[in-house]
């Protein structure tokens, strides 16, 4: 079999392979099928791929260029499973996205400015838009500054990422129950969508301080198992549908901060604990925060002006999300900064298993 062509690259705080739409199978079947035997599967550990045997370094994006006027790149991304050995495609990435900026600018999808090179993409899992501002001093792409983010040793240039019409992106709505809480099984949720489906909940209910590490939480069978059951059947009341082999809502327990942020968290993602907190999860938790009784807004302590700055604490340290609200309160923007780098583009090759 030819080899097919791909980049791999750091994307905040995640490693992703990204693929020209039409170097693939157009049979989505077909395509997850070659996919999975790209990260390694149907090895958990991936040992026979680019896959990392984790959910944080088995991510794909599919890109192509768009043909609307104001879009650059049309970008698709896919969740592997190394456990499940499944392909979900019912969420964004905003790790993954950063590199898309990256790649598009390596590869000629978009022609670099100086200094600075607007990157218009639409999210085709949900056809959302994000604006990517992507460093070129000179009309080069360089991955070279002082940003540094939590979860990623050393720094690199910013990349300023503006989302826009992400509320409701995969659900419908902001508050998908038509409630800023509801109560099940004796616990109080908040099941929220500014960009990712997720289930915002009180570490404390569960038990728990909030500030184990993922490698204990992980471990700990019966908060995931309990965990489980409410994603199951919060799934449907959030216009998700039958959410067993799909990886959203992501599972969110939030406590007081402690390091300086305004509120901590542990996030599953859906199965296993996040060793930092996704883009556009941190974007929804820092949502929650600013809605009247939701177990977030309980615990943060939100400062006064707008735009606000949230830094959401996770394992990892800190990430701060900037919200901008209009006069009635309403979320019009929601921004962040990410870094990405191009680790390795050539081909890989993909042996059939009989």
């Amino acid at each position: 079999m030819p080899g097919i062509p791909c980049s791999v690259i750091r994307g905040g705080s995640s490693r992703g392979i990204y693929f020209l739409a039409e170097d693939l199978p157009e049979d989505a079947v077909a395509r997850d099928e070659m996919l999975i035997r790209a990260m390694g599967g149907p090895d958990a550990l991936q040992v026979d791929g680019i896959g990392g045997g984790h959910p944080l370094t088995s991510k794909v994006a599919v890109l192509n260029p768009s043909k609307e006027a104001d879009i650059d790149v049309d970008y698709l991304f896919l969740q592997v499973d190394p456990e499940g050995q499944t392909i979900s495609t019912t969420q964004n990435c905003g790790n993954i996205l950063a590199g898309v900026g990256t790649y598009a600018l390596h590869h000629g999808l978009v022609q670099a400015l100086d200094p600075i090179t607007p990157v218009r993409v639409r999210m085709l899992n949900s056809n959302a838009v994000c604006h990517l501002q992507m460093p070129t001093p000179g009309g080069h792409l360089t991955d070279q500054g002082e940003t540094a983010i939590d979860g990623v040793p050393g720094t690199s240039a910013p990349i300023v990422c503006e989302y826009l019409d992400i509320e409701g992106s995969t659900c419908g709505s902001l508050l998908p129950t038509g409630n800023a809480s509801d109560v099940i099984r004796d616990v109080q949720f908040t099941c929220i969508d500014n960009g990712m489906p997720v289930v915002v909940m009180a570490a404390k209910d569960f038990g728990l301080t909030g500030y184990e590490s993922p490698e204990a939480l992980d471990g700990n069978e019966e908060l995931k198992n309990r965990l489980e059951a409410v994603r199951l059947e919060l799934g449907p009341r959030m216009n998700l549908g039958d959410v067993r082999k799909k990886s959203v809502p992501k599972m969110c327990l939030v406590s007081p901060a402690r390091d300086g942020g305004l509120i901590n968290t542990r996030t599953f993602i859906p199965h296993v604990c996040h060793r930092t907190i996704g883009v556009l999860g941190a974007v929804s938790v820092a949502t929650a925060c600013l809605l009247p009784g939701t177990p977030a807004a309980a615990l943060a302590n939100m400062p006064d002006g707008n735009p606000k700055i949230v830094d959401v604490e996770h394992p990892g340290g800190a990430f701060p999300v900037q919200l901008e609200t209009d006069h009635t309160g309403h979320i019009t923007r929601a921004g962040v900064i990410r870094t990405a780098r191009l680790i390795f583009t050539g081909e890989i090759y993909i042996q059939d298993i009989l």
